[in-house]
C-alpha cells in the first residue's frame, strides 16, 4: 500500500488522528487506515478491530504485505471488544457505519474507554443520534468536517471528553461547527435534504402519519430552511 493511498473520506479522518497516537480502528475492514498512518510515521502503534471474518483476514493479509505487524494487532471481536486496556489507546476511529450502529458500539464499549482518547468518527447517516449520545456522555464536539467523494457526502465529528457543552437541537441536527461555517458542500446538502423532506411531508400528512412525526418534520424542514435564509442574506 503506497501512503497516499487513502479515499478522501479516510484522509479526511487521518487528518485528526493525533501525532505519536496509540489507535484503535474499529471496523477496519482492509486495515488501509492504520496501515497508511503507520508508513506515514503518524502513529506508534494500532489496533484494528473487525467482527467480519472476510474484511479481518483482509486486515491482516494487508498488515502482513507492508511488514507491519508489530506495530498493527488486527483482532477478531465485536465493536471496542477488541481494545484491552494495556492496549493504552489514545484515540479511536469508526468509519463508514451508520450514526446509529456508531453510537451503539460506544454505548457497548463505555468501559473499555478510558475517556482520555480521542474519538474521529465517520458516520454515513444519523449524525444527529450520535452527536446525541456524544453529548449525553459529556463530549464536547471539538471539530467537524464535510466532504463530498464519489457523489457522497460524508461528515467527520471529531470529540473530547471534557468540559460540560450545552448544544441545541438544532445544533445536533446540522452538526454545532459545521452550521458556524456553512461551507458550500453543507449548504448543497441541506438544499437537497430541504426537498427529499418537503416530499416527505406531503406523503405524510396524505397518509395516516401521527402529528407528533409530522410536527416534528415540519420543525426541522423550518430549520433547514431559516438556515438557509441566512446564507442567502
Amino acid at each position: 500500500m503506497k501512503v497516499n493511498q487513502l479515499s478522501k473520506r479516510l484522509q479526511k479522518v487521518a487528518e485528526y488522528v493525533p501525532k505519536d497516537a496509540r489507535l484503535a480502528d474499529i471496523g477496519s475492514d482492509h486495515a488501509y487506515l492504520p496501515v497508511a498512518l503507520t508508513l506515514q510515521n503518524k502513529i506508534n502503534f494500532a489496533i484494528a478491530g473487525e467482527v467480519v471474518p472476510g474484511p479481518f483476514e483482509a486486515a491482516k493479509k494487508q498488515v502482513a504485505e507492508n511488514n507491519l505487524e508489530e506495530k498493527i494487532i488486527v483482532r477478531l471481536a465485536d465493536g471496542l471488544a477488541a481494545v484491552k486496556e494495556s492496549d493504552n489507546i489514545s484515540a479511536v476511529t469508526i468509519c463508514g457505519m451508520g450514526g446509529v450502529l456508531i453510537r451503539d458500539i460506544l454505548q457497548s464499549g463505555k468501559d473499555v474507554l478510558s475517556g482520555d482518547e480521542r474519538l474521529i468518527l465517520q458516520p454515513n447517516v444519523a449524525e444527529r443520534q450520535l452527536r446525541t449520545w456524544l453529548v449525553e456522555n459529556k463530549y464536547e464536539i471539538i471539530d467537524e468536517a464535510i466532504i463530498r467523494e464519489n457523489h457522497k457526502t460524508y461528515e467527520i465529528i471529531v470529540a473530547e471528553k471534557g468540559n460540560a457543552v450545552s448544544y441545541s437541537d438544532k445544533d445536533l441536527f446540522f452538526g454545532p461547527l459545521l452550521i458556524e461555517e456553512k461551507n458550500p458542500i453543507f449548504i448543497q446538502k441541506w438544499n437537497h435534504k430541504l426537498e427529499k423532506s418537503k416530499s416527505i411531508l406531503t406523503n405524510l400528512k396524505q397518509g395516516q402519519a401521527t402529528d407528533q412525526k409530522i410536527h416534528r418534520l415540519e420543525t426541522e424542514i423550518a430549520w433547514i430552511q431559516e438556515v438557509l435564509a441566512d446564507e442567502s442574506n
